[in-house]
Formats: structure tokens, C-alpha cells, sequence
């Protein structure tokens, strides 16, 4: 497994129990624990490949799960099993997105046909084709950019105003509609204006969250897939705005409210997937890993909010092509081997709301 290491050698910074409190960011600002980092990549070495077996399955029952909820919450004439409906389609819906963070990270002979697959099944039908995140991703792992300007992922929202963090997560509300113009009038409007094109794609082609991040341009393979992946959203996305011709506006309605839901949801989550509280300046991999956030079992809610390997987020950044289904093995391993009180542990948290309730707390204090 490819661990990321620290590019100038640096004094290592013992494992030792600490009982007057968790391992922080700020503790491991400019060196390494080594010997965490040492672990990791000793105790993973037999794990690390992605297995189709598990990949298929788990993401064609979602989609599956999450299609079906939304034709009952449309076809249903009774409220409450359409309200129960559209939230297992949400979660579940969610729940398939989510293998598009698994698609930036895969070697792509890993698995023959799952990027084409999860594009024709989630990616174009939820206008979020992989282009999105491909490309863009990468950058929030490499060490020196990680929470720095150039990080499209981070925000040190622990450090703003505390009404920035409900209008963070509502705002989300509004993304179906938004990438309902995006591929339905902005990209046509593209094809015969090259400055809307430009515009669009600088600023509306990623999933990030830093209002500063300006994509470059696409070359080579990745141009062509976005061009399919682009045309196909922009097609669909079309149809939709035209279906109320013909269906009305209630299938729509029902189906964008579904949609937003399950942004809110992801919203949440990236709230939380970080403790955000870098200023921006570079960070080793420790403390990039102490600014992350693991959500480690027995609880099984956060499997609901965090799913794919998102509730292991910190073991993520250390070993970012870690497959997901691997992750809780990694997880064990580590946490038994480094033990209560070390770096590792670190990064492990109790749950959303209690993260939550932390990074508010930290906007209030610094108001």
C-alpha cells in the first residue's frame, strides 16, 4: 500500500500515551510520527486490492434500492410510504454516489468497467459523472496543498462565523437545481459561447468547496471522457426540464427533493470530514491526518452519513488507494497495535454530533 511520506527527512516524534489529552494537529505541525506512518504501511501490506466481488454488488443494489424508492415515493398515494420511501432512496442514492470517491483513487485496470458502469448508472442520471471529482480530488491529497489556498476541499470553517456553517450545509439544498442549469442551459450556452464555456468550467466543473479553486483546462484522455460524460449529463438534464411537458410537475418535484436531500446529507458529511481548523499554511502527513476525522465503529449510524470508507476519512489520508472495503481491517489493525492514547487515536471521534458541536464551538470562540 502506498503511504504518503514526508518529502525532507524529519525528526520522528514518539508514540506515547497521552492522558491529558487526544494527539492534535498542531503537535505534529512540521514533523512526522514516523513511527505511526511506519505502522500503517507494516501492518496493511497484505491488504489493498479492490475487489470487483464487492464493488458490483454494493453499488448496483444501492442505485437499484434508491431508483425503486423514488418511483414508489412518485407512484404512492399515501404520504407516509412516499416520506419513508424517498428516505431510503436518499440514503441509498447517496450511498452509490459515494463510489465516485472510490473512482478517483482506483487504478483504472482495477476494476474493468466500473467507472463506464457507475457513469451510466449514478454519475449521468444524478448529473454528477465522475469528471467532477477526477482531477480535483487528487489535489486535496498532496501534502503540500492539503489546507493550504489551492486545497478545492478545504475550508478552515472552524475559524469563520458561526452563521457560515448552517448556510454551508443548507445551501446544499439548492444543488439538484443547480446542476439542472449547469448541464441543461450553461453547457449548450457553452457549445456556441467559448467565454460561458471557459466560465463554466473554471467554476462549475468540480466538487469543491474553496470559492478560490479555478480547474484548468482538460488534455489528453481525461478531455475525451469529459466531453461523453458532459454531453450525456447535459442531454439528460434536458429531459428533465422538458418531462413536465408531458408528466407534470410532481414526478419532478418529488424526485429534485429526493436529490437535495441526499446533497444535505453529503453536505453533512464534509462538514465533519475535517476539523477544519488549518489557516493555511503547509502541513506534514500527520497533522493532515489529525486535521481528519475517523468515526470508528460500534456506532452504525455513521455508517448511514459516512459510507463507502468515509467513516474511516483520517485512515483515508494515510493511505489514500486503500480500497474502502478494507478500511475497518486497516482500522483494527492500527488501533490495536498503536493503542488508546496514541497519535493514531488521534483521529478518532465519537460521532456527527459531537464534531459538529466542536467546530461551532471553535467558531463561536473565535468570533
Amino acid at each position: 500500500m502506498n503511504i504518503e511520506q514526508p518529502s525532507v527527512p524529519v525528526a520522528p516524534a514518539p508514540l506515547v500515551n497521552r492522558p491529558e489529552g487526544r494527539a492534535t494537529r498542531a503537535q505534529f505541525q512540521t514533523q512526522d510520527d514516523k513511527d505511526m506512518l511506519r505502522a500503517a504501511r507494516d501492518l496493511t501490506k497484505d491488504l489493498g486490492e479492490a475487489k470487483a466481488t464487492i464493488y458490483w454488488p454494493d453499488m448496483l443494489i444501492s442505485a437499484g434500492i434508491g431508483y425503486a424508492g423514488i418511483a414508489t415515493a412518485i407512484l404512492s398515494g399515501n404520504v407516509a410510504v412516499s416520506i419513508i420511501a424517498g428516505v431510503a432512496a436518499s440514503l441509498a442514492l447517496y450511498r452509490a454516489l459515494m463510489f465516485i470517491h472510490e473512482l478517483t483513487h482506483i487504478r483504472k485496470s482495477a476494476l474493468p468497467g466500473f467507472r463506464l458502469g457507475w457513469n451510466l448508472l449514478v454519475g449521468v442520471p444524478m448529473l454528477t459523472p465522475s469528471f467532477m471529482y477526477e482531477g480535483v480530488h487528487v489535489i486535496h491529497h498532496k501534502r503540500t496543498q492539503y489546507g493550504t489556498i489551492e486545497d478545492p476541499e478545504y475550508l478552515p470553517l472552524a475559524l469563520m462565523k458561526p452563521w457560515s456553517l448552517p448556510v454551508f450545509v443548507l445551501v446544499a439544498l439548492l444543488a439538484p437545481i443547480a446542476l439542472i442549469v449547469r448541464f441543461g442551459i450553461l453547457v449548450p450556452l457553452g457549445a456556441i459561447l467559448p467565454p460561458v464555456r471557459k466560465f463554466v468550467w473554471e467554476r462549475f466543473s468540480s466538487l469543491s468547496i474553496n470559492p478560490e479553486f479555478r480547474r484548468k483546462a482538460p488534455t489528453g484522455d481525461f478531455r475525451k471522457r469529459v466531453l461523453w460524460q458532459e454531453t450525456a449529463a447535459s442531454v439528460w438534464a434536458i429531459a428533465i426540464l422538458l418531462s413536465p411537458l408531458v408528466l407534470d410537475w410532481r414526478p419532478v418535484l418529488i424526485a429534485l427533493a429526493i436529490f437535495s436531500v441526499t446533497a444535505v446529507l453529503n453536505q453533512l458529511r464534509t462538514l465533519v470530514a475535517h476539523l477544519w481548523e488549518n489557516e493555511g499554511e503547509a502541513m506534514t502527513v500527520t497533522a493532515q491526518f489529525l486535521d481528519s476525522v475517523n468515526v470508528p465503529p460500534p456506532g452504525p449510524v455513521a455508517e448511514l452519513w459516512a459510507p463507502v470508507g468515509l467513516r474511516y476519512h483520517a485512515l483515508h489520508h494515510l493511505m489514500p488507494s486503500m480500497p474502502y472495503h478494507d478500511l475497518p481491517e486497516a482500522h483494527r489493525r492500527l488501533k490495536r497495535e498503536l493503542g488508546d492514547g496514541s497519535t493514531y487515536d488521534g483521529a478518532n471521534h465519537p460521532g456527527m454530533a459531537n464534531l459538529v458541536g466542536r467546530i461551532a464551538q471553535s467558531t463561536m470562540v473565535r468570533r
